[in-house]
């Protein structure tokens, strides 16, 4: 057998698990395969965005609802009333920029708050879930979704390879191939932070908190036979209906809600609250309204704002951060380098991406693409002494408490990637569990015999009726997944 190796030769001890501060504890930046791989994947391809390529983008504004300040100190959550201008990028995340808008996918939903304190990216989907729950795997999983290099086509034997050899995937495509898996426009589905993140209180306090955009639109989705037919007639429907609806008038919005949990719950709450793959059920942290976003004003040049905006988790402002979420911690980096490739190193001067509501003083200085004045005369170091800008206290965070020796945890030991995805199929209905079958068998019948049967195996785990579903439309039986 073959040994993985880095790109140096040295063999890889772990391909599966990130090194971690314990089995729920932030990654370590000591872990140079994760590194390696990461950074490697972001270079692939240039110059289009290697994930979420095709997309559609808007300006408009935030509105605080809900006092949120004993929970968190963020300057643009202070008051109620209050309001930020944003700017918010949909997109596909498998598809080149010239795919339809209408395929089977996951969509992004972006937002950069342009707030007084710098800006806050909230970098999202419209699931509030993921395929995965370490980003060591990220690479290897969009290779899946992207075209065989032998033929240069979408390869569903490699997806469903993986998938079937990924039990975590699981709860995500479900919803993948569910009505939800095909979005009738932007404008109609719902956005989700996914992550958990931390707010942070002038007390020093910290909550855990996962985001919540609802659709005042209304939630719509096409079938399967109408997503075809639609990226046949317009692969462009989303863009198109995205613009319009802006330029008419209509300014689509959605109610913003978060659910919070206090930070000692995590320790002991029944599930990894940092689990990408998994939901807070609403019964133990039911959703708070605080504010609502609307959309207002399309772009003047696509290219200039929509092409060139660049969003990355690890913008957020005081009052906001992080939390061990290890899918959430693989993008802290992967994202700006993402963009540092892509766009130059420079990239926070394109005015899309340059705060609009705060000053921006540092050090750095050079590089390809500097369109300011490059900090003149003045100090390019500090400390200094001619009144440079200095560090300050007010975007101090309160101690992060890690459990556990850094090691590769096996992220599958002790979860359950089952309950969540079975509780999911047996919500959605009768009609609905139908069409999700009958979406993953006309799929999943593309990949190879042994293939359908691991992945049987995953569906009838989850719920009886979804496996036997699925094998009946395979025109396979229990006993054969079982082979």
């Amino acid at each position: 057998m073959t040994t993985l190796t880095t790109s140096f030769g040295q063999p890889v001890p772990d391909n599966q698990n990130s090194l971690s501060a314990g089995p729920r504890g932030p990654l370590l930046l000591q872990d140079f395969h994760l590194i390696e791989k990461l950074a490697h994947f972001n270079r692939e391809r240039i110059p289009e965005r290697v994930v979420h390529a095709k997309g559609a983008g808007a300006y408009g504004s935030f509105r605080v609802t809900r006092d949120v300040t004993g929970w968190t100190k963020a300057a643009f959550l202070s008051s109620v009333g209050k309001e930020t201008p944003v700017f918010l990028r949909f997109s596909t995340v498998g598809g080149e920029k010239g795919s339809a808008d209408a395929e089977r996918d996951p969509r992004g939903f972006a937002v950069k708050f342009y707030t007084e304190e710098g800006n806050y990216d909230l970098v999202g989907n419209n699931t509030p879930v993921f395929f995965l729950r370490d980003p060591l795997k990220f690479p290897d999983f969009i290779h899946t979704q992207k075209r065989s290099p032998a033929t240069n086509l979408k390869d569903p034997t490699a997806m469903w390879d993986f998938f079937s050899l990924s039990p975590e995937t699981m709860h995500q495509l479900t919803i993948l191939f569910s009505d939800r898996g095909t979005p009738r426009s932007y404008r109609h589905m719902h956005g989700f932070s996914s992550h958990t993140f931390s707010w942070i209180n002038a007390a020093n306090e910290r909550f855990w908190v996962k985001y919540h955009f609802k659709t005042r639109q209304g939630i719509q989705n096409f079938t399967a036979e109408q997503a075809v037919t639609m990226g046949g007639i317009d692969p462009d429907h989303a863009t198109r209906d995205l613009f319009a609806s802006i330029e008419d008038g209509d300014f689509p919005a959605w109610t913003v809600s978060v659910q919070i949990m206090p930070e000692a719950e995590a320790d002991d709450y029944r599930i990894n609250p940092f689990d990408l793959t998994k939901v807070w059920p609403h019964a133990d942290y039911p959703l708070i309204e605080i504010g609502e976003l609307v959309l207002n004003r399309n772009p003047e040049n696509f290219f200039a704002e929509t092409e060139q905006a660049a969003f990355s988790p690890a913008s957020v402002v005081p009052g906001i951060s992080f939390s061990p979420d290890k899918m959430l911690q693989g993008r802290l980096f992967a994202y700006a380098d993402a963009h540092r490739y892509r766009l130059g190193g420079n990239y926070a001067q394109i005015p899309v991406n340059k705060p609009q509501g705060c000053p921006v003083h540092n050090y750095q200085r050079d590089g390809a693409m500097r369109v300011d004045g490059n900090g003149g005369g003045r100090p390019n170091y500090e400390p200094n002494s001619f009144g440079g800008p200095t560090q300050t206290g007010v975007a101090s965070e309160p101690p992060l408490r890690i459990r556990g020796d850094a090691a590769h945890y096996d992220h599958r030991e002790g979860n359950d990637d089952y309950a969540q995805a079975g509780a999911l199929f047996r919500l959605i209905g009768a009609e609905a569990q139908d069409r999700l079958m009958d979406n993953i068998a006309g799929s999943l019948g593309k990949a190879p015999l042994f293939i359908q049967q691991r992945q049987l195996k995953h569906f009838l785990a989850a719920d009886p009726a979804y496996g036997e579903g699925v094998a009946k439309r395979l025109g396979l039986t229990v006993a054969q997944a079982a082979e």
